[in-house]
C-alpha cells in the first residue's frame, strides 16, 4: 500500500493503516451523507407551511433517531415524551425501544404539533404524522416526501430513507460513540449487523489520510531521499 511504500522509504516510521480492520474486498459499504449535505437536507422544507413544518419534523426524527421508514410511519402521537425527548419506536419482529433523538428533532416536532399538525387532522387518527386527508403517512408518500426535499436543498444524490439511517450511525461512530451504544439506538440484534458502520467510518478516515499524503507525495519523497542519504552517510563513516 502506499503507507508501506511510504514506511519502507524511511518518511515514516510505520503503517499508519497498522490495525485498522478494512472491510473484505467486494463487501459493500453503506453509503452516507456528509454532515452539510444533511443539514442542507433538513432544511429544505418550507416551514412557512403545514406541510413543511410537518416534513422538516418528518426529517430531523428519521436522522435525528437512526429510525426505520417503518419506525417512522408507526408512531403515534402517544409514543412522544416531549418533556424528555424520546419516542418509543416499534422495531423489527414487533420489539420495542426507547430512542433519544436531541433538541434540533424535538424543537421540529414541537413546531409541527403547535402549528401544522392541526391542520391535518380530520379524525381521532394517532398517527404522528399525517397526510392530507387526516391519515397515516404511508412509506411510499415518505419516500416521495424524502426525494422533494433533496431536490428542494439541490442535492443530486439518490436519497432514500435508510440513508439517513446510515449518516446517523457513521456520524455517532465518527463522533466517538462505541458499538454497543449505536447498536442499541438502531435496535440491531446483533452488534454484527452494527459492525459494517466501524468499516464505513474507517474507510473515510483512510481515504482522507490517503488523500492527505498523496497532497504531500513531492516533500514525502524528498524526505525519504535525505534519509536515505543520511543512511549512506552514516554508513561511509
Amino acid at each position: 500500500s502506499f503507507y508501506r511504500y511510504l514506511q519502507r522509504e524511511g518518511a515514516i516510521d510505520r503503517d499508519l493503516l497498522h490495525g485498522i480492520s478494512l472491510p473484505k474486498r467486494g463487501r459493500r459499504l453503506p453509503k452516507v451523507l456528509e454532515g452539510t449535505t444533511i443539514s442542507a437536507l433538513l432544511d429544505g422544507p418550507d416551514t412557512s407551511t403545514p406541510k413543511g413544518l410537518r416534513d422538516r419534523a418528518m426529517l430531523e426524527l428519521l436522522y435525528g433517531g437512526g429510525l426505520r421508514i417503518s419506525e417512522l410511519t408507526a408512531i403515534d402521537t402517544g409514543d412522544i415524551d416531549r418533556e424528555y425527548g424520546t419516542a418509543v419506536v416499534h422495531g423489527k419482529g414487533s420489539k420495542e425501544r426507547v430512542v433519544l433523538f436531541g433538541e434540533p428533532a424535538m424543537l421540529a416536532l414541537e413546531a409541527y404539533l403547535a402549528k401544522g399538525r392541526r391542520e391535518f387532522v380530520s379524525s381521532a387518527e394517532p398517527a404522528l404524522f399525517l397526510n392530507r386527508f387526516g391519515k397515516r403517512l404511508t412509506v411510499r408518500s415518505v419516500q416521495s416526501i424524502i426525494k422533494e426535499a433533496a431536490l428542494r436543498a439541490g442535492i443530486t444524490a439518490d436519497v432514500h430513507p435508510h440513508l439517513l439511517r446510515h449518516s446517523f450511525a457513521t456520524h455517532l461512530l465518527d463522533g466517538g460513540a462505541n458499538l454497543r451504544t449505536v447498536q442499541e439506538l438502531l435496535g440491531h440484534a446483533s452488534a454484527e449487523t452494527t459492525q459494517i458502520y466501524t468499516h464505513v467510518s474507517q474507510a473515510k478516515h483512510a481515504e482522507a489520510s490517503s488523500a492527505a499524503w498523496q497532497a504531500l507525495g513531492e516533500q514525502v519523497r524528498a524526505r525519504a531521499a535525505r534519509a536515505r542519504k543520511r543512511q549512506l552517510a552514516g554508513s561511509d563513516g
